[in-house]
């Protein structure tokens, strides 16, 4: 009756997963991928530097012993380069490419009532139809301009991070723009910095970052990670966010002034998240203790950068540590110590246009060969309202979600049978690839379930995603960075209608969202409306 039992859109680490657990099922089952390869996040993000900010053996996948005991992760925190190999040697070893179909953009996806199946439509104009609708789409994947004047008149070379071209891009004698300084201008910007001409950073709002201290694995460090991915992944399981880190028990001023410092110094000369997942457990709650925090964090950069004028630029004054996303940085306070590097703060001297030949802000105008654009992500939403996504009724999911994400665990969507959503709003995140696979296996239970009980129509009810949507509105109150703008709160204000902040992801725990939703799958799904 239908092409395919289900249709998953996206070929990144969750739509990969998703396929390899309904093949399980014996499902006839049909990925659709924009790309040319599979990867998601890292077959788009090529960028120079792009690279894990969760330890390697953290993040990739922990369904099959053979997978990790034949991968070998070359570094603590591994680059782009390495983890695509990682993904395609996943397609290889499970033979998933016979089910994915790329250069495939899905453009839409509308629900029948009458056949409760849905039809999707790529952008070439082909249509298929699928009982089943499951969106690997990614809550970083729908890239932003800015909305600066003149953006096409520039003549020299343009990239926004997320559309890097695949050919080797060099900077040497170049005169380099980056714009942005979020975890992916920063990573940009210690890499280019490394061989550019002369380098100009465009910063709107710096961003609190801590020393990533990656290394290689040594052989011995090797053996004892190959030995411990029980302990490992069982970490994950445990912590507040499933990375290796998680809060300390002790409140910031239960600890003695001299003993506190210690500890932060400590945090800040260990690899990873550590000093922003690990640290005293009411950092992101008690201003004081935040202030406290971001004064130790602030004397680290005046102490790494020469210029004090410069380091002044580079401590944030809008918001506290941790309150948004920390980039991982490897030297990147230094690279201002250059003296081919110069920063330019645009909320002092705003960009008015992009030229023919480079950058005019205010007071200056300046000549580029490559102009950078790290400008971030229309986050969590944007990817969904990029895709025509009509639900019963012919709703469109994109007015559903005007006042902000309305979901039921973060899966389902009232008026949007049969519809599941992958890492979408409301959803665990912290370390994605372990939420992924609890996001994976749950979806499967539930269309499992549908199979056994001959259920065609499943989809939320209205007093589940009252009291979804209401518990983790709840959960976010007290939260310094719910008072933060940020891809967090679902700020853009490169994309019209997003400078409101709302409620775009769970802030509980992972094992709490886990429990929760572990308690309807073993209710028999009778939250659910099953037809």
């Amino acid at each position: 009756m239908f092409d395919f039992d289900c249709i998953i859109i996206g070929a990144g680490i969750s739509g990969m997963y998703q396929l390899m657990r309904l093949r399980e099922l014996g499902l006839k089952v049909r990925v659709f991928e924009a790309g040319t390869g599979v990867g998601g996040t890292w077959y788009w993000n090529r960028y120079p530097g792009a690279r894990f900010d969760s330890e390697s053996y953290s993040y990739g996948y922990s369904f099959s012993q053979e997978l990790l005991d034949e991968w070998t992760w070359s570094e603590h925190f591994a680059g782009q380069p390495e983890t695509l190999r990682y993904l395609n040697h996943v397609a290889d070893r499970f033979d998933l490419r016979r089910d994915i179909q790329f250069n495939s953009r899905v453009s839409a996806a509308h629900y029948s009532d009458a056949t409760r199946s849905w039809d999707v439509t790529l952008e070439d104009g082909s249509r298929y139809s699928t009982r089943f609708l499951i969106t690997a789409i990614g809550p970083l994947s729908a890239p932003t301009m800015p909305k600066i004047a003149g953006v096409e008149s520039f003549t020299g070379r343009s990239f926004h991070t997320a559309r890097w071209p695949k050919d080797p891009v060099s900077f040497e004698g170049k005169r380099v723009a980056v714009i942005g300084t979020g975890a992916t201008g920063v990573q940009t910007i210690q890499e280019v910095a490394k061989t550019v001409g002369h380098l100009t950073v465009f910063q709107r709002t710096p961003n609190w970052c801590a020393p990533l201290h990656n290394s290689k694995i040594t052989d011995e460090e090797q053996r004892q990670i190959k030995a411990s991915y029980p302990e490992i992944f069982a970490r994950c399981q445990e912590t507040f966010a499933c990375f290796l880190h998680t809060p300390d028990p002790r409140g910031t001023f239960e600890v003695p002034e001299a003993e506190r410092e210690a500890f932060w110094e400590k945090l800040y000369g260990e690899r990873g998240f550590g000093i922003w997942q690990g640290n005293f457990r009411d950092i992101l709650l008690d201003r004081k203790a935040n202030k406290a925090l971001s004064d130790f964090v602030a004397k680290k950069i005046r102490q790494r950068v020469t210029d004090q004028a410069v380091a002044e630029k580079l401590i944030p004054r809008n918001h506290g540590f941790g309150t948004r996303r920390v980039p991982l940085e490897t030297r990147y306070y230094e690279v201002y110590n250059q003296p081919n590097v110069r920063l330019v703060d645009i909320k002092e001297t705003p960009i008015e246009r992009i030229t023919a030949g480079g950058i005019k802000t205010n007071d200056a105008e300046y000549a580029f060969d490559i102009i950078i654009y790290a400008t971030g992500f229309d986050a969590i939403t944007g990817s969904f309202d990029r895709i025509d996504i009509r639900g019963a009724g012919g709703l469109r999911l994109k007015d559903k979600w005007k006042a902000g994400p309305q979901t039921y665990l973060g899966v389902l969507v009232e008026d949007f049978p049969n519809m599941m959503m992958l890492i979408g709003p409301h959803t665990a995140l912290g370390n994605i690839p372990r939420s992924i696979e609890y996001n994976v296996d749950w979806v499967t239970r539930l269309i499992a379930h549908a199979q056994r009980n001959g259920v065609t129509r499943l989809e939320a009810t209205a007093a589940g995603v009252k009291s979804w949507t209401d518990h983790v509105k709840s959960l976010g109150e007290g939260l310094l960075s719910n008072e933060v703008d940020s891809w967090m709160t679902g700020i853009n204000r490169n994309v019209d209608g997003k400078s409101e902040r709302i409620v775009a992801r769970y802030s509980g725990s992972a094992p709490a969202y886990r429990e929760r939703c572990d308690r309807v799958a073993a209710d028999g799904f009778k939250e659910l409306s099953l037809k």
